[in-house]
């Protein structure tokens, strides 16, 4: 699905308003019925990541970190069974992932009087099973299961799906008898940075021969496009001509502007391919 950046543009407006539970999809759907739910998702996941980051420095003020401690220890003590965590997330505007983060971590250092290394923190995150406090432990549950954008869920469900539509993008491949090479191959030939496909043989689409391609299970916005272009796609297009990059749940169709210099942006499998005799770089 092509976006046009107004449209883009009034869907980030609407989601500036929401907070990142299951609930807020349901709204979300409902006010762009025309757009899919992969889609939106992809989009609020991107937009309230940069929401994130422009806040998130004062959620770590060590004086922020106490008064959220103190609050959930007062508040979890005369309610053991309500979402406390959860609750308290959601009011200071707080992805409750990171809000488990950081109470699980000041839990950690106040009872074993040291601050825990990254692994024992995220393997706690991962399995709440391993936290002795059962409490605690309950609500760091809560917060995993209702974040739509962060933690160790969200990670497992992005992973899945970038290895779920990196199959997609090979099976259409074979269905066309289209000879490749797929990233694992790739790296057991020595190539340290490559992109998802590079086709033995070049094929034409729309016009523009494509030597490789981008499988992205994500919506392309401005900002995420722009870093690619940086730190992967013109380094692709430097060491193996120019490609293809499928952002699957949509992209800005403004960003689709790099066609004549070797960059070409498709929001699903291309149809129209030409195979060509021989490489031409």
């Amino acid at each position: 699905m092509r976006l046009s950046r107004t449209e883009y543009k009034e869907i980030a407006r609407w989601i500036d308003r929401l907070r990142p539970t299951r609930q807020c999809m349901r709204m979300l759907k409902e006010k762009f019925p025309n757009h899919s739910q992969s889609t939106l998702l992809s989009i609020f996941s991107l937009e309230y990541q940069k929401r994130t980051k422009r806040t998130i420095s004062r959620h770590h003020a060590p004086d922020v970190i106490e008064h959220h401690y103190q609050r959930y220890l007062s508040e979890s003590k005369a309610q053991p069974n309500a979402p406390v965590l959860l609750q308290l997330a959601n009011e200071v505007d707080l992805s409750p992932a990171l809000m488990a983060r950081i109470i699980l971590d000041r839990f950690l250092q106040e009872r074993d009087g040291e601050t825990r290394s990254k692994s024992v923190l995220n393997n706690m995150l991962k399995d709440p099973a391993l936290i002795q406090d059962s409490i605690l432990a309950q609500n760091i549950y809560q917060c995993t299961i209702n974040d739509c954008c962060y933690g160790p869920l969200v990670d497992c469900i992005k992973h899945a799906i970038g290895q779920e539509h990196e199959i997609l993008l090979c099976d259409k491949l074979k269905e066309r008898n289209l000879s490749f090479l797929d990233e694992n191959q790739l790296r057991t030939m020595g190539y340290d940075k490559t992109p998802d496909i590079i086709l033995e043989v070049p094929i034409a689409v729309e016009g523009h021969i494509v030597h490789w391609i981008e499988s992205k299970a994500s919506f392309g916005d401005d900002h995420s496009h722009r870093t690619y272009l940086n730190e992967q796609f013109w380094s692709y297009w430097n060491r193996f001509g120019p490609g293809l990059v499928i952002y699957w749940y949509g992209f800005i169709e403004e960003l689709d502007c790099q066609r004549d210099r070797g960059i070409l942006l498709k929001d699903c499998f291309p149809t129209d391919i030409v195979t060509l005799c021989h490489a031409t770089q």
